[in-house]
């Protein structure tokens, strides 16, 4: 009998091998994505279009509480360049 029509041992150990390199190649592939996505903050993907404006960030930071909302509004008018109510 020819030995590529019978059962071999070693034929079925290079198969298990073959699975397990692939599964290590996909979760490599998997964690790499993931690290990128995670060192990005989960906010942008990977290869962004750069940093987030401060506009954004100040956006972000009265969705969060962090500042109320007329300090929020005296920001984005400075950030925009626009005049302000008179001082008095």
């Amino acid at each position: 009998m020819h030995p590529w029509y019978g059962w071999e041992p070693w034929g079925w150990g290079m198969m298990v091998v073959m699975a397990v390199s692939w599964l290590l190649l996909l979760a490599g592939l998997a964690w790499v994505i993931w690290w990128g996505y995670t060192r990005a903050g989960g906010q942008r993907p990977l290869l962004s279009g750069g940093p987030e404006s401060a506009l954004d960030i100040l956006q972000k930071r009265f969705a969060r509480g962090e500042i109320t909302r007329e300090q929020y509004r005296e920001m984005r008018q400075e950030l925009e360049g626009r005049e302000g109510p008179a001082a008095p």
